[in-house]
């Protein structure tokens, strides 16, 4: 984006200044309401008013992306505000799964351990004894 503002206003700050420096007469501005005159180079007020145009541009830019800062500014602080409480859940969360680890190892002594189901389909279709009646 920056070369491209470099080829596009380069040569135009060129031509204005080439523009400018030209036009070496004397002009007079009238400030109306004021009733005062002002003489002034045509390349003096050339430049004057480009650069005046451009400041004006400047801060007309600034001040119509303001809510747009402002709506920066807010995501911004909410970010924040979310990040925080996302660490305080992630170490709840640690803890919980420490508690459950701690829980099934207790579980694992208290209670014999389940048959597999390999198990479970071995003992399926073995043929188990048959207490005879006696």
């Amino acid at each position: 984006m920056g070369f491209i503002k470099l080829l596009i206003g380069l040569p135009l700050v060129i031509v204005i200044l080439v523009f400018a420096f030209v036009n070496n007469d004397l002009a007079t501005f009238n400030l109306w309401p004021f009733y005062v005159e002002v003489t002034v180079s045509q390349s003096v007020a050339v430049v004057f008013f480009i650069v005046f145009g451009y400041i004006l541009g400047k801060i007309s830019s600034w001040m119509s992306y303001s809510p747009v800062r402002a709506q920066l500014r807010k995501q911004k602080k909410e970010n924040k505000k979310l990040n925080k409480e996302q660490q305080k859940l992630t170490e709840q969360m640690s803890g919980l799964q420490e508690n459950l680890e701690t829980l099934k190892t207790q579980t694992a002594e208290i209670l014999p351990p389940k048959p597999t189901f390999k198990e479970r389909l071995r003992n399926l279709f073995t043929r188990r004894k048959k207490d005879s009646l006696k």
